[in-house]
């Protein structure tokens, strides 16, 4: 695996560790949005077959 390179700011410092770490995590509210989009269509399907059987019956 490589290693994380540490980032110098202006003043000679490494930067914050803060700052790394949410420049190397990608943002998940695309595939949070997405995930809540399928489940809420698969619930809304499965309560419109789940009527039809209750209808039929």
């Amino acid at each position: 695996m490589s290693r994380p390179t540490l980032r110098i700011d202006e003043a000679g410092k490494p930067a914050k560790a803060r700052e790394q770490r949410r420049d190397a995590e990608p943002s998940l509210k695309g595939t949070f949005a997405s995930v809540m989009l399928l489940g809420g269509f698969l619930l809304v399907t499965w309560l419109a077959v789940f009527a039809l059987y209750l209808i039929r019956n």
